[in-house]
């Protein structure tokens, strides 16, 4: 699993270049998380996880307390969570997450993405079933089989854990995010996680080598993330370049 989910973050790395895409993607989960959950992030465990992940990607104090104003003051547009499924290029498994204030444009914008890379949109559950849906947990430590042993004794079940160059990677299924986190910070209290979400990780992969195949899944990618709505995107490409 710990490769899969490697491959992704190299093949979706580039996505995240467009600084002023990126913050206003978290200034819109920071405001729906802040505003279904509450805006004290001591309460609310998830908004504590989103801010510390919109931190390490230097997303500015500015942008988050805008948001975090913007959900306490009850105003504002109410967002939907939206998930699509396809068939990228290479004939790889895609999975799009949005939040949208309005569905139908969102599904159009989307679907413009997959057919004009020459790619499939499909109904809910055409390829979920081929990903894990998992938190994961990356940090700097060598000893797996202590980092097992905490997260066993607060009862958290740990579907993976690899160690790999200096580096440890936990998979639990995804309700046990907020625990297994917890959990590994009172067994180390100065630990620093690299990575702290939840995400789909792929159960294969699909190699894609051919250059008309690999210029169609760059495009595809830019087209979508450039969308406002879409949050994530997931998919099982091994890009070959």
């Amino acid at each position: 699993m710990g490769r899969a989910f490697q491959n992704r973050k190299e093949s979706m790395a580039k996505t995240s270049d467009a600084n002023a895409r990126v913050y206003s993607k978290y200034s819109r989960k920071i405001y729906v998380c802040a505003k279904s959950g509450g805006t004290d992030p001591e309460a609310n465990l998830e908004l504590r996880s989103l801010l510390e992940e919109a931190k390490k990607n230097q997303v500015p104090a500015h942008v988050i307390k805008k948001a975090i104003d913007k959900a306490e003051g009850g105003a504002g547009e109410d967002f939907d969570v939206a998930r699509y499924e396809g068939y990228g290029p290479g004939n790889c498994m895609v999975i799009v997450d949005c939040l949208t204030d309005n569905p139908n444009r969102t599904f159009g914008d989307v679907r413009l993405c997959f057919t004009k890379t020459d790619c499939s949109i499909g109904t809910q559950g055409t390829v979920m079933h081929m990903f894990d849906h998992c938190a994961i947990l990356v940090f700097t430590g060598e000893d797996e089989d202590a980092v097992l042993e905490a997260l066993l004794e607060a009862d958290i079940d740990v579907t993976d854990i690899e160690s790999e160059d200096g580096t440890i990677t936990v998979f639990t299924p995804h309700t046990e995010f907020h625990k297994a986190k917890q959990a590994l910070q009172d067994a180390y209290p100065a630990i620093d996680f690299q990575v702290s979400e939840i995400q789909f990780v792929p159960q294969t992969t699909v190699e894609i080598s051919d250059e008309e195949d690999i210029a169609r899944f760059d495009k595809f990618i830019d087209m979508l993330d450039e969308l406002e709505d879409v949050q994530n995107i997931y998919h099982n490409a091994l890009i070959q370049r």
